[in-house]
């Protein structure tokens, strides 16, 4: 197994994307950490669905937006564990609307949320995994970060910034073995992608060369190989899992 004796961290593990990499990094050997903000029951959902494929694992509640809640979380995985090996900076939300339209309060959350919250949480981590001298950070950003989209302006420049930071951070840490990467999405089918209507699915799989959404399996499996070994010469790159959707 690529990643046995392993410990990650997956931000946001609870359901979709998130959910599928705490079950293929478990199923690779990692001991998985579920990271959750409300939904408690998908958390605990996601963790039996762990344990029942002969994997370990634990849920941890925290607001990835709240840099002392974060603090806080991290010591507690490395007063447990002793190391932190993988972060996956998975959490996000997006509230779509035109730009004229969006309250500042909306635009607060969702950088809150999907890009100080990846800050938060990779500041935290960098002081143990320099003294590893040795760690894997995977950031999830979009497809919309690099191609942009009208009524998510606030999302694309949330996403955005993740790219940013994950290639300033990657020359920071590199000399130190720690590989910082980026997964940007495309269509994935989660429940941010159900609440679209069927023709504007119908829309969404006609520009894209593979003619389907992807499933959070396929983002899982990239993510997993940017944690192994496999990935140990990538660092600062932005991998796309979009079906060709933007190239």
């Amino acid at each position: 197994m690529r990643l046995e004796d392993k410990i990650a961290l997956i931000t946001g593990g609870s359901r979709g994307i998130g959910r599928a990499t705490a079950l293929r990094l478990a199923r690779e050997g990692a001991f998985v950490y579920i990271n959750f903000l409300t939904n408690e029951t998908a958390a605990i959902d996601t963790l039996k669905a762990v344990e029942e494929t002969g994997g370990n694992g634990k849920i941890l509640q925290c607001d990835v937006s709240d840099f002392q809640a974060v603090q806080t979380m991290i010591k507690a995985v490395i007063n447990e564990k002793g190391k932190l090996d993988i972060l996956i900076n998975n959490a996000g939300m997006t509230i779509d609307g035109l730009m004229a339209r969006t309250k500042e309060s909306d635009w607060d959350r969702m950088i809150n949320t999907n890009l100080k919250g990846v800050f938060n949480c990779c500041q935290a981590v960098t002081r143990q995994m320099m003294r590893q001298r040795k760690g894997r950070i995977i950031n999830i950003t979009s497809v919309v970060a690099q191609a942009g989209n009208a009524g998510q302006t606030g999302y694309a420049s949330s996403k955005a910034g993740i790219i940013g930071l994950t290639k300033s951070l990657a020359k920071e840490l590199g000399s130190r073995n720690i590989c910082i990467n980026a997964v940007a999405p495309g269509f994935i089918d989660t429940d941010m992608t159900q609440m679209l209507a069927p023709a504007d699915k119908q829309m969404v799989r006609d520009q894209i060369p593979l003619g389907r959404l992807g499933k959070p399996e396929d983002v899982a499996a990239v993510v997993a190989f940017l944690a192994s070994e496999d990935a140990s010469y990538l660092t600062g790159q932005v991998l796309g899992v979009n079906g060709g959707l933007y190239m």
